[in-house]
């Protein structure tokens, strides 16, 4: 039995962020015409960019796929040993490939880089390999080579994948730039996420509307204020004109204050009780704007109106908390 050492350990740790870092470190030295070129003819591309990979490349590979996808530029993976098989037909002339091979010459993309020139599809290169097969077929080749593996038997591929996914990264950076890619376009391909659910999530997504909005009249009795506020179970009631135009707002907090004035609460009306010009939001505003109100006035729920002032809703930090908006 192998005896643990933890000081090997912790020291290999260290050795491999160093290695790793120089790699990719060293690819900036690198960033030149042919980035550019690369980044032009992917942003030129009219229908996919077909990243393709083998063993551990074909991991970092499908993960720039999806990085690509989630930017702004329309991608997939396809397998180089399946692409042979029949895969090969996904590819198209309006497409660009983006292969990523550490050596270049992977016997896989050995049998179809001819396919694929005939077929006058441009092919993009990440590779270490600058005299390989594959660079000798590729339009634009991005040197990926790296001086030494962080393995220390200096085989697994380590830092040589860190860098081909740095310089994937590098690729879908500059392509969401060039596309003018805005935080709005990355919620909608993130609509679970987040920032999707910020970003996305309107108010009238949230809101509590009728039957379930409380609301009075203004000479509505304090106990019909009462009744509306607890059938309702918002911790507040709306008090409105014959037009529905949100005139105030009553509160569990108001009822609180209010109770320890000693006052006669039976004789009370509406009126009398509630705060007028109350904040409200409107339906077509984002969510994440009722937070905010929510929070610069220090309250735990706000009233929704329409574009008329109308009162048609209303939500409180419960409602936005189980949308995940906060």
């Amino acid at each position: 039995m192998t005896l643990f050492d933890a000081a090997q350990a912790q020291s290999l740790a260290r050795k491999t962020f160093e290695i790793e870092a120089a790699a990719v470190t060293t690819l900036a030295g690198r960033v030149g015409p042919e980035f550019a070129q690369a980044v032009r003819i992917m942003l030129a591309c009219q229908g996919r960019v077909v990243v393709m990979g083998m063993g551990k490349s074909g991991h970092i590979g499908r993960k720039i796929a999806a990085t690509l996808a989630s930017t702004g530029t329309a991608a997939m993976f396809v397998h180089p040993g399946e692409a042979s098989h029949g895969d090969l037909g996904m590819i198209t002339g309006v497409d660009v490939v983006l292969a990523v091979s550490n050596s270049g010459e992977s016997a896989e993309f050995s049998v179809i880089l001819p396919v694929l020139s005939r077929q006058g599809v441009p092919l993009v290169a990440i590779t270490g390999g600058a005299q390989s097969t594959l660079a000798r077929h590729a339009h634009v080749t991005l040197d990926s080579s790296v001086a030494q593996e962080a393995c220390p038997l200096n085989l697994a591929p380590t830092a040589s994948t860190t860098a081909q996914l740095a310089m994937g990264d590098a690729l879908a950076v500059a392509l969401l730039d060039a596309r003018g890619f805005k935080q709005d376009d990355f919620a909608r391909s993130h609509p679970g996420g987040a920032l999707g659910r910020k970003l996305l999530t309107l108010v009238r997504d949230v809101m509590r509307s009728d039957p379930d909005v409380p609301s009075v009249a203004l000479d509505a009795s304090f106990s019909d204020l009462m009744r509306e506020m607890s059938v309702k179970g918002l911790g507040a009631s709306a008090v409105v004109d014959s037009q529905g135009q949100v005139l105030g707002i009553f509160t569990d907090g108001d009822l609180r204050r209010l109770v320890e004035t000693g006052v006669d609460l039976r004789s009370l009306q509406a009126r009398e009780v509630m705060h007028a010009g109350p904040r409200t939001v409107r339906a077509d505003a984002l969510a994440v704007e009722a937070v905010a109100l929510m929070e610069q006035h220090s309250i735990t729920s706000v009233l929704v109106v329409d574009s008329r002032g109308k009162l048609c809703g209303a939500l409180n930090s419960n409602d936005l908390l189980r949308a995940k908006v906060i």
